[in-house]
Order: C-alpha cells, then structure tokens, then sequence
C-alpha cells in the first residue's frame, strides 16, 4: 500500500531553465515541473490534502544532474486494486470511531436516566408517611450527594429538602441524625440549598431538638454544630442564625467539649461557626451576652485552635463594645502578649499583633497594660523575624507606644514650666533647675529601668530556647549586662 510522506507536497516543483539562445533574458525564466496536465496537479493536491497535510506516495525521484526534477508518477496512475484497499481501511476506521462515539454517548444517557429514576424513587419515599423508608431514603440522600455536586442540584428541584426538614420533628433518634446529614452534603458547595434550607425553618427546628429534654444523644449535637457551620458560610443566612440562639448553643457545647475533651473536629466546627457568625457585626452583640470572650481568652493556650479563637477575637476588637469586654478580662493583655513570645505560627503571630494593635489605637489602659507586660521586647523580636504583616503591625504599636511615652513626658514638663513662669523671675530660677535636673534624673530612672527589664527578658528567651536551665545565667550576671546600657535600644 502508498504510504503518506511529510513534506511531499515539495513535489509539486518549480523547473528554473536557464535560458535559451534564441529566448531574451528576460522571458519566462519558469514553468510547471512538467507539462503533464492540470489534472495530474490537481490530483497530487488532493491526495495530499486527503492524507492529512502529506501524499500518500512518494512523488519525486532525483536524476543526477541536480538542477533537474523529474515529475513523480500521479495518483491517476496507481491502479484501481490498489487504491481500493485504502478507501476501504479509512472508511472502517471511521465507522469505528463513529459507532465507539455513539455508544459511549448512549451509556452516559442511560446512566444518567438510571440515576434520575433513582432519585426521583427516593424523594417519593421521603414523601410518604412510612418512617423506616423515610429514614433509609434520607441515608441514600447522604450517599449519593456525598461526593456529587450535580445530584445536590437535583435532590433540591424535585423537592427533598422540606421533607427532610420535616424530618426534625419525629422521636427517632437515627432519622433526625439521617436527616442532619443529608441537609449537610445538600449545602455543601450549594449557596441556593443553604438558603432554602434556612428558610424552610431547619434552624428552629435544630434548636427545638437540642432544647428537647428528650433528646440527650451527643451525635445529634455534633450534626447540629456541623450543619451551623455549613449554614453559617452563606452571609444571608448569618442574620438569621445569629438571632435564633445558635450562638449560645454553640458556646454551650463548645465549653463542654473543653470539660469533657471531647472530639476536636467537633470543637474546630463549634470554633469555626462563631468565627463565621462573628463576621456579621450585628451578631457581636449576641456573642457579648455569652462567655465567650473571658473563655476564649483562657484557652488561647490550646495549640489545636488558638487561631481559630484568635480569629474570633479579631473580629470583636473591631467594635468598641468588643474591645471593651477583651479589656475586661482579667490578664487579658499579658496572655495576648505571651502569644507573641511563645507561638511560631505565622497565623497566630499576625492575629495577636493585630488585637494588640487596635487595642493599643483606642485605649489608654491597654498601652499601660501592654508596657507592663514587657511588649517592647516581643515587638521588636517581631520586627526582625515576623513576617512582613507581622511586622508591619508591630512597628505601629511601637510608633503608637513611643507618641504615648512623648505626650506623658511633655505632659509633665509643661505642667511644671508654667508653675515656674507665674512666680517671681529673680526667685524662681535656681530652685526651677533643680526640680528639672531631679525630674531628669527620675525620668532616666524610669528609661533605665525599662531597658534593663527588656534586656532581661531577652536574655531569658534566648536561655529558655536553647533548652538551658534558667539558673544556668545568675541574676548578678544580668545586672552587669544591663547596667552599662543606654536608653538608646528602645524605640520611644
């Protein structure tokens, strides 16, 4: 059989003649490689056209003498057996590809067909008042949206989600925790399902079956808390639950999980809930009326979810309400500060810079606070090894800290200045100096004292992290460190 060769259009050849005696130099110096016909160059273009870019046999031959191509035998010369063979193999191949097509095509439609009359069969039985098909076309619900985005779809046009919603009420314990778990793989990924199902009254219903006496299974809580979460994601839907009373069940269980040391993917869901419903600033006001801050601050240790729970208190510094019942916390700034020495996570070390620095921004007695806690020290760690976030934060606080310091010193100079210019010019000069010089040295007192604590503090962190004992260093060895320093490694 003719093979197909690359580049055999280059067949079709351009004959340059030198030119004859009896012709002029400039007449015709080219023509067509040969004179065979028009056809026999049409035909070579079609074949090769047919065979994909190529001819389908090869279509020169070189002489000798090479400024001369001899013309290559056309298509219109093989005979006609041999031709045969070759339409025949393509027209199979074709018919081949074709009918593979059709069939795949097909089965994807049966299946497709299959699974539509399946779930239509379930949502029938979901409908109807036999409790045990119930429960089992609920668990086929959860099966088959588990994994599949389009049958979530589906499931919601043909009308699952109010029957399974319906399904709250009954005394069954294994249905209603079908039922959760069927209205979960519905949201998920489904923004549409997560509004329908809140507004068909699921939320209620949920917390209705927590606040039933009846009910004490934990499983049923963990689905609720599950579902809160995936419902909680949809903004629309954060108002509503925000005003159910979601968020005190939420700090409930959330506790007794911590008493208990329950499961922690339920605790992360109960953390991650309130974070999403903290978002909508309305609902501040619901999580005030709870514990949830003195609680969260407490357990900001628990490496598992300190930043969940420093995520959470982000969003409640940025009202005044919610900075005002972090103030209130007792050792609330010292345990933010401590965030700073003790974590490596990025995440952590940006979020607690960041409440720091709100707090630092609005409020008086926090600065005070922070500067007791030995803040200096950690800030500037920060500067140096944060990441660029972190750091960016931490030099605000220390600008923020450093114009409080300026305006106290001022403050007192001012107050002073004007006692010394209302009393009599000849009297007061010399006994002005000398208050100046004891307030100067005072002052200096002060900065040095706080240069010593943060070079200790330091020097404390760099004994603590390479795992020696903290008596390794004696405490008269860090006063002659300290004593010769200058007020010049503080940044006010």
């Amino acid at each position: 059989m003719a093979k197909c060769e690359l580049n055999n259009v280059g067949s079709i050849v351009l004959d340059h003649r030198h030119p004859a005696k009896n012709e002029t130099a400039g007449g015709g110096h080219f023509r067509l490689w040969n004179s065979r016909s028009v056809s026999s160059f049409r035909r070579i273009i079609i074949d090769a056209v047919s065979c994909g870019g190529t001819s389908r046999h090869r279509c020169h031959q070189r002489h000798n003498n090479d400024d001369v191509v001899s013309s290559a035998p056309s298509t219109a010369s093989l005979s006609s057996g041999e031709k045969q063979p070759v339409q025949e193999e393509r027209s199979e191949k074709l018919s081949d590809l074709l009918n593979a097509t059709e069939c795949e095509t097909e089965g994807e439609a049966k299946k497709k067909e299959e699974a539509l009359t399946e779930m239509k069969r379930v949502v029938k039985e979901l409908l109807g008042e036999d409790f045990l098909k119930q429960r089992m076309a609920a668990a086929s619900v959860r099966l088959l949206t588990k994994e599949g985005s389009e049958a979530r779809g589906t499931f919601a046009m043909l009308g699952a989600i109010p029957p399974l919603v319906g399904m709250l009420d009954l005394e069954d314990v294994h249905s209603q925790i079908a039922s959760l778990y069927a209205l979960l793989n519905l949201g998920i990924g489904n923004d549409a399902n997560k509004a329908a199902i809140v507004k068909v009254g699921a939320v209620h219903k949920m917390l209705k079956l927590i606040e039933s006496p009846d009910v004490a299974d934990s499983s049923v809580s963990e689905a609720i808390v599950a579902n809160f979460l995936g419902l909680s994601a949809l903004d629309s839907n954060k108002p509503i639950i925000g005003s159910s009373g979601a968020i005190p069940f939420l700090v409930r269980t959330l506790q007794n999980l911590y008493d208990n040391k329950s499961s922690s993917q339920v605790k992360q869901d109960a953390l991650r809930a309130l974070y999403n419903l903290s978002i909508f600033q309305t609902n501040i006001s619901f999580v005030l009326e709870t514990e949830l801050v003195s609680f969260l601050i407490k357990a900001i240790g628990d490496m598992e979810a300190s930043e969940r729970i420093l995520s959470i208190l982000s969003n409640l510094v940025s009202t005044p309400e919610g900075r005002k019942a972090i103030s209130g916390v007792r050792d609330a700034i010292p345990i933010l500060v401590d965030v700073l020495n003790w974590t490596d996570s990025p995440e952590c070390q940006e979020k607690a810079s960041y409440i720091l620095m709100i707090m630092a921004h609005k409020a008086y007695g926090d600065k005070q606070a922070m500067i007791e806690a030995g803040i200096v020290s950690s800030l500037l760690e920060l500067t140096l090894l944060g990441t660029t976030l972190a750091q960016k934060r931490a030099s605000r606080i220390l600008e923020c800290l450093r114009i409080d310091k300026g305006k106290q010193v001022s403050g007192r100079y001012g107050k002073n200045l004007g006692a010394t210019v209302s009393a009599p010019i000849y009297g007061g000069g010399k006994e002005y100096l000398e208050e100046e010089e004891d307030m100067m040295s005072e002052e200096k007192k002060a900065v040095k004292q706080l240069v010593q604590q943060s070079l200790q503090n330091n020097m404390m962190k760099i004994v603590k992290r390479a795992n020696f004992r903290q008596e390794f260093v004696p405490s008269e060895h860090f006063t002659s460190l300290t004593s010769s320093s200058t007020s010049k490694s503080l940044p006010f």
